[in-house]
């Protein structure tokens, strides 16, 4: 992964070298039209400066194109096992970093009450949560920042101690919402009228028997809550 101006990008990187979404829309191209020519003239690029680009890959990532010449059975080229790979590779980090890109977030105000060490306690509308605070000061005003992966949600009957776990901070509710996507589903979680999203596979959905109404608690850890200190 990369990241430029703050907005991550899908890139693979090998000594030095970067597959970036250039160079996929290039193989991808190569691929369809079987031909470095048709791709370049497809894409509105040089195809001296396109071939120069594949060997620079190829340095670093292998054999990613098979060129071959004219002929009876005529000329073209086609990606090599290898250059599929890269290519797989290239688009399953893309769809992964867009996923995390859309992840929701629970955001809260809150005042920092106390502070020890790198974690601090903030009164917010939710009760006491602890995070990470770099600089903040009791007495603060700050917004807490709270990822839907990092949240997991229990049976009520079965929460953790967060004495006894990683997890510090833990708030009880009801379940109002679940939207049901392919693989995982977002429940959100009626806590002192707030709606708390919370991504949860669908196998832990079926197992914990996760519907409409139902009272759950919902835990993450301290270091998962992002504090920013509010404008005044």
């Amino acid at each position: 992964m990369d990241e430029t101006r703050g907005k991550a990008r899908a890139a693979i990187i090998v000594d030095g070298t970067e597959f970036d979404a250039r160079d996929r829309a290039l193989l991808e191209s190569i691929h369809r039209t079987g031909s470095v020519a048709q791709a370049t003239s497809e894409l509105g690029r040089s195809r001296a400066r396109s071939l120069a680009r594949i060997e620079t890959l190829e340095t670093a990532f292998g054999t990613l194109v098979e060129r071959r010449r004219g002929g009876s059975g005529g000329g073209g080229s086609r990606l090599t096992d290898n250059g599929l790979s890269i290519l797989d590779q290239y688009d399953r980090l893309a769809i992964t970093l867009e996923a995390a890109a859309r992840v929701p977030e629970t955001v809260l105000d809150g005042i920092v009450t106390s502070l020890d060490g790198e974690l601090a306690t903030v009164d917010t509308d939710v009760g006491a949560i602890r995070g990470l605070h770099d600089g903040i000061g009791v007495g603060d005003g700050v917004q807490l920042r709270i990822g839907a992966d990092a949240i997991t949600v229990h049976g009520s009957e079965t929460t953790p101690d967060p004495d006894v776990t990683s997890a510090r901070n833990r708030c009880s509710g009801r379940i109002v919402g679940i939207d049901r996507g392919e693989t995982v589903q977002t429940v959100y979680v009626d806590i002192g009228g707030i709606d708390v999203p919370v991504l949860v596979t669908e196998t832990s959905v079926s197992t914990l028997g996760l519907r409409d109404g139902l009272q759950v608690a919902i835990t993450w850890k301290a270091t998962a809550t992002r504090l920013v200190r509010r404008a005044s």
